[in-house]
């Protein structure tokens, strides 16, 4: 049996991370112990986490004509991920994202989009074109240029492919794809701004975070929440919200986690899961990605999710 087909649409960045003992405040200088490399991107973490899921993934995204474009195209590649979709820019760096990590796993990040900014909304429709008829779902991110995000949810509604709509950053282009009904998964911060992004109340509505309720109550979308330490949330129209509980375990770095998250709920909707059942293995992937410093470097593969949610 084939794998299910995730097509990711989303950034590929370089990630420079620094551990130190507390984030920096305002004005303020750390100093921490040295610079780690890793690979990274909201498009291509989730990307690399569907692959080690289970998935055959298509990534679509765009980096620079350099080494540091070339480095990142190799590792993802080394993880299984297809990156014919990617274009190689001439005279535009490929972006980076400047992290800092404390002792208790929180981050600090900003981001130099770089070439992830000149993703062409027609190369993403292109490129769908040519792969929609035998994808299970599409992922996309908004770190990538508004044209060729709405391009990728527009594109994956017309052929009536799944799509999970990752709003991080919240911008305002997400407020006019709502009604091709994407699942949404922002965190709790991002479902209050997309809340009021949309002009919609957004009050504590029990085990859902405030705004998710009439997030949903206005789009007719799904919504899935991430709560960090405390799992997810699925909210979908006409349900009462339903807690999805994380596994325990030992935070090193939250870096990625969300990623792992969208990703691996890719992989499970494109192999045909419910959406609770999808967000509940992919809660379990980020309980497992936070024990480990760097972005993918905990992402787990499909075995040990399995083991992990067999574990009583």
């Amino acid at each position: 049996m084939s794998a299910p087909v995730v097509v990711v649409v989303g950034a590929i960045n370089v990630d420079l991370v620094v551990a130190a003992a507390r984030l920096p405040g305002p004005g303020e200088t750390v100093v921490g112990g040295g610079v780690q490399r890793h690979g990274g991107g909201k498009g291509a973490n989730a990307a690399v986490a569907a692959a080690r899921a289970g998935a055959e993934v298509l990534l679509i995204g765009a980096v620079g004509a350099d080494d540091t474009g070339a480095a990142a195209l190799a590792e993802l590649r080394a993880d299984g991920v297809d990156t014919a979709g990617v274009a190689v820019l001439d005279g535009v760096p490929t972006g980076v994202a400047l992290i800092v990590v404390d002792d208790h796993g929180e981050n600090q990040i900003a981001v130099g989009a770089g070439a992830n900014a000149a993703v062409e909304a027609e190369h993403v429709r292109e490129t769908l074109r040519t792969v929609l008829p035998r994808a299970g779902c599409v992922l996309v991110s908004t770190e990538i240029a508004a044209a060729a995000v709405a391009a990728a949810v527009e594109a994956a509604a017309a052929a009536g492919v799944r799509c999970v709509l990752n709003p991080a950053p919240v911008v305002p282009v997400v407020a006019q794809l709502l009604g091709h009904g994407p699942v949404l998964t922002p965190n709790s911060t991002e479902c209050r701004h997309l809340a009021a992004l949309v002009d919609a109340d957004s009050p504590a509505e029990g085990v859902a975070p405030p705004g998710a309720r009439a997030l949903v109550a206005r789009t007719g979308a799904p919504v899935a929440v991430t709560l960090g330490g405390d799992g997810a949330v699925v909210v979908v129209p006409g349900a009462d919200p339903c807690p999805v509980p994380p596994l325990p375990a030992t935070v090193r770095d939250t870096t990625g986690a969300g990623d792992t998250f969208n990703g691996v709920l890719a992989a499970r909707m494109a192999a045909g899961d419910g959406l609770v059942a999808a967000v509940r293995t992919a809660t379990a992937a980020a309980s497992l990605s936070v024990g480990h410093v760097g972005a993918r470097t905990g992402m787990p593969h499909a075995a040990a999710i399995a083991a992990a949610l067999a574990t009583p």
